[in-house]
């Protein structure tokens, strides 16, 4: 029985070791959302981000650009909203800016410090250094609205379908790289 007890304790301490390194085991919070796959050609998405108790699930891209320009300052729900934002440095910023603002990094700056001073921008962005983040501020803060790459999407946050659509689906329109119009 001591050998057999002695088995029994290496194999629980091996898979203790195994199920807690990191990178190796699944995080519960992640298996929610399935990340993109790396291979076979799936381009990389950025997901557009709220809070769970946030009751919207689905935006046109419209109202989203509205959002994003601070020309809406409150939910249908009559929360404020709060815009999270990534570093200038990460590539989902880029898409965000190419995409929905349709703007460089310097009309971007231009646009919110000339609409704080007339009024025109409700909601000044608050500037996060990655999408993990954005992703514990947007959880955090329930009038909160920003973006990740999909594959940092978790259950802890909700992923707005724009136009119906997910990051998962074919023409989703917030790539990290741009397609070319035809």
């Amino acid at each position: 029985m001591g050998i057999s007890m002695r088995r029994l304790l290496h194999t629980l301490l091996f898979a203790i070791v195994i199920l807690a390194a990191p990178g190796l085991a699944p995080d519960a919070a992640h298996a929610a959302i399935p990340s993109p796959a790396p291979t076979g050609g799936a381009e990389p998405t950025v997901a557009i981000i709220v809070n769970q108790s946030n009751p919207v699930e689905n935006f046109s891209f419209d109202e989203l650009r509205k959002i994003f320009l601070g020309e809406r300052s409150h939910w249908p729900n009559g929360r404020r909203i709060t815009l999270a934002m990534s570093d200038p440095s990460q590539p989902e910023r880029k898409v965000v800016l190419r995409e929905i603002y349709g703007m460089n990094e310097k009309d971007f700056n231009s646009h919110f410090i000339q609409g704080s001073f007339t009024g025109a921008v409700f909601v000044s962005p608050k500037t996060f250094a990655n999408s993990v983040e954005v992703r514990k501020f947007v959880f955090n803060v329930p009038g909160a609205i920003g973006y990740v790459r999909a594959g940092d999407a978790d259950s802890s946050v909700k992923v707005l379908r724009v136009d119906g659509r997910l990051p998962e689906d074919k023409d989703y329109r917030f790539r990290l790289t741009a397609r070319s119009s035809k």
